[in-house]
């Protein structure tokens, strides 16, 4: 009886002994993969759930220049389409009685951003503080009314496309980032 007992205890000794050195590296492998899945699966989140407010917020600026200039006509109402751009009385967004001063003295657009501490803007045309890093580029073109994407001359054309350009530059960034564009065909 003696030997029976004694072979009970060592099957209990041998079973309550632990694990071994491969069965716990073994276990260490597989929780450390589960723990890299899960950070990279935040990871992709975090720029999936960045880039979709981007993608919102930038469609939101377009669409607060196209509400500003909705009912603007296309040319000045008192010096008509011999002056392109803003006349030189008109300074700032406030100034602003026409689609074509939207596109610059130059033609290279007009850019409304916290930088350069006149934007971004909004439908009433007030700067938006709290829009750090955000830009708004406004460009208003002469189309050829056959082929809008054909730019014509200034005046030439009844046609008015206008594009504006939201762009991002976070605090990491190194140049700003085109977001969306938003762009239409002024009414006639």
């Amino acid at each position: 009886m003696r030997k029976v007992q004694h072979a009970r205890q060592g099957r209990i000794s041998a079973s309550a002994r632990g694990f071994t050195l491969i069965e716990t590296a073994l276990a260490t492998i597989i929780i450390g993969t589960g723990v890299l899945a899960i950070v990279s699966a935040h990871q992709a989140f975090f720029k999936q759930n960045e880039w979709s407010t981007h993608a919102s917020t930038g469609q939101r600026l377009g669409n607060e220049i196209r509400e500003l200039t909705l009912h603007l006509p296309r040319h000045d109402p008192v010096t008509g389409t011999s002056y392109w751009g803003p006349e030189p009385t008109e300074f700032d967004v406030e100034d602003f009685d026409d689609l074509d001063d939207f596109d610059g003295e130059d033609g290279d657009g007009v850019t409304f951003s916290a930088a350069l501490g006149n934007g971004p803007i909004s439908a009433l045309g007030y700067p938006m503080t709290d829009m750090a890093g955000w830009s708004q580029r406004v460009f208003v073109e002469n189309v050829d009314p056959f082929d809008l994407t054909t730019i014509v001359a200034d005046s030439l054309s009844d046609m008015v496309r206008v594009r504006v350009i939201v762009e991002y530059q976070g605090g990491a960034d190194d140049a700003p980032r085109e977001i969306t564009r938003v762009t239409w065909i002024a009414p006639g």
